[in-house]
């Protein structure tokens, strides 16, 4: 799959600050909940998307509150799209080590985008690697 440029029918948009993250990531996971998604679609939906909320303050707007987040969603019964978007320059995840090399297990960070890619069926970034596409299908 690619990243998709279509409109997404919810956005939410917030100071970069994890408390105003995590009030979002509740309201996003309480439609999934209603949804009728599993408990273990739930837990693999939150932890992608606390990810790529801490991704999107920490590196992307390096943890200035005066910068934004863009958070844009889609739930339905079949599957849930999410949309991360933050004003920072953005990276390319290819250049990006793998964190299961030996020579980087020790370092404590990279692992972010391994686990979202883990716990979601797709993944995508956008061209300048400032936004990050979450999509979960619902397996039922």
């Amino acid at each position: 799959m690619s990243f998709d440029r279509l409109p997404l029918p919810e956005k939410v948009v917030i100071p970069s600050d994890l408390k105003a993250a995590l009030q979002t990531e509740e309201r996003i996971l309480e439609a999934v909940a209603e949804a009728g998604y599993s408990r273990e679609a739930q837990f693999a939906i939150r932890l992608a998307l606390e990810e790529a909320l801490v991704n999107a303050h920490k590196h992307g707007n390096r943890g200035d509150s005066t910068r934004s987040i863009t958070i844009t969603y889609d739930v339905d019964p079949s599957r849930v799209v999410i949309r991360v978007r933050d004003e920072g320059e953005g990276f390319q995840p290819r250049n990006v080590p793998d964190p299961t090399a030996p020579d980087r297990l020790s370092v404590p960070c990279g692992r972010g985008i391994m686990l979202m890619r883990a716990y979601v069926d797709d993944l995508q970034y956008n061209r300048q690697g400032n936004e990050v596409q979450l999509i979960k299908n619902n397996s039922r």
